[in-house]
């Protein structure tokens, strides 16, 4: 490959990828060419995109980034996948893929700098809670102990309420209240 193309397709991931710091790599040697396509409208439709990228040229456009880990994991034929909300959503689609496409093969994806290497890799970052999960389970978390508080201030004073309104509806019937 000339020089020229070499410096070409540099460029192209350097546009693509613009913006982009996780991602996951994963190999379709194997699948058909009617699977191929199936699986890249698959995740196409969940805003999920698939580029074949060459190792060196890859390394080489990306070691200064956040993607400069993933050249650890490049070793023969290579797919970038990247997007939707986080890598862990692009884990969780590739993860449920192989269920369905066996010869797709994981190599490795990267979540805030950290590299999950291999298929075990992948299958615990699919495991992780989304951004939106993590958020409702921190709110729980600030929120559950002012719920318990809220309802044993609230228990007392329900009970109050209620004998002072026995109270109020006895005396407008104009029954008697016994003193105590």
């Amino acid at each position: 490959m000339s020089k020229p193309v070499k410096e070409m397709l540099v460029r192209e991931y350097l546009e693509k990828l613009d913006g982009v710091e996780e991602a996951a790599v994963i190999s379709l040697r194997g699948v058909s060419g009617t699977n191929n396509t199936k699986i890249r409208s698959d995740l196409r439709e969940k805003d999920i995109r698939v580029t074949i990228v060459r190792n060196v040229l890859f390394g080489n456009a990306f070691k200064e980034s956040p993607l400069g880990s993933l050249s650890e994991v490049l070793k023969g034929s290579n797919a970038l996948v990247y997007g939707a909300e986080s890598v862990v959503d692009v884990a969780r689609e590739i993860v449920n893929l192989v269920k369905q496409f066996p010869e797709i093969e994981l190599k490795g994806a990267i979540l805030d700098g950290e590299l999950y290497a291999g298929e075990e890799g992948v299958n615990r970052l699919s495991k992780f809670p989304t951004r939106d999960e993590a958020i409702a389970e921190d709110v729980a978390l600030i929120l559950g102990p002012g719920r318990k508080l809220l309802a044993s201030v609230k228990g007392p004073g329900g009970r109050l309420v209620g004998i002072i309104k026995a109270i109020e509806d006895k005396l407008e019937s104009g029954q008697e209240i016994a003193k105590v």
